[in-house]
């Protein structure tokens, strides 16, 4: 087993951290990479995260040189240039903007979910705003229609970019938001997902119960 050459300022409930780490396995980099856990909030950045990530975003990398990466989409496609095997996503050509598409749409349902979670979890109840919530239900909802109608044989094709993000979408929205029941509305999705969720880069980075 390798010394870590780099840093991933992480927490495990975090469905964007999640797509990091399942990429490191996918590609077999996780050796690389020591866990640093912190728990940020949207009022409480992490002291050491800020550092060379102003923003306090999570996750971030902490290269070998010291330098800080951060942004999921940023890191992971860094990481995919790492590993000396097939890239999980594509280099150039049709294939690499949709691929990263159906990557941003999966990110967008993540957006929303996030969000949602903060209203709910992190603002006084007087202070809900319905309307809002509504909309980024009705986002989430769009999305996945959008996934199960168009995307399911591109999502079936390769576990890549594409599949990882919307696996680990999914997979928050059941540990954060099972109300929503997206599985009812989405047979195809949620029959592609019963089979991918069992994948090992899944099963050993699932949220803490």
């Amino acid at each position: 087993m390798s010394t870590p050459s780099m840093t991933l300022f992480h927490n495990p409930a975090s469905p964007f951290v999640r797509k990091v780490r399942v990429l490191l396995i996918e590609t077999g980099q996780q050796d690389r990479v020591a866990l640093h856990d912190c728990v940020p909030t949207p009022v409480s950045p992490d002291a050491q995260v800020v550092q060379g990530n102003p923003v306090g975003k999570i996750p971030a990398l902490r290269l070998a040189d010291g330098n800080m990466l951060h942004d999921s989409r940023v890191i992971l496609d860094y990481l995919d240039h790492q590993h000396v095997g097939n890239p999980l996503i594509p280099r150039d050509g049709s294939a690499r903007w949709r691929r990263l598409t159906l990557a941003s749409m999966a990110d967008g349902i993540l957006d929303a979910a996030v969000l949602t979670r903060y209203e709910l979890a992190l603002r006084p109840v007087e202070k809900h705003w319905a309307a809002w919530l509504d909309e980024q239900r009705h986002k989430i909802r769009r999305t996945l229609a959008e996934l199960e109608q168009g995307a399911m044989a591109e999502l079936a094709s390769h576990f890549d970019i594409a599949a990882i993000s919307a696996a680990c979408a999914l997979g928050y929205l059941d540990f954060r938001h099972p109300d929503l029941q997206w599985r009812a509305d989405n047979p195809r999705l949620a029959q592609w997902y019963a089979e991918v969720s069992q994948r090992p880069s899944m099963l050993q980075t699932q949220p803490p119960a």
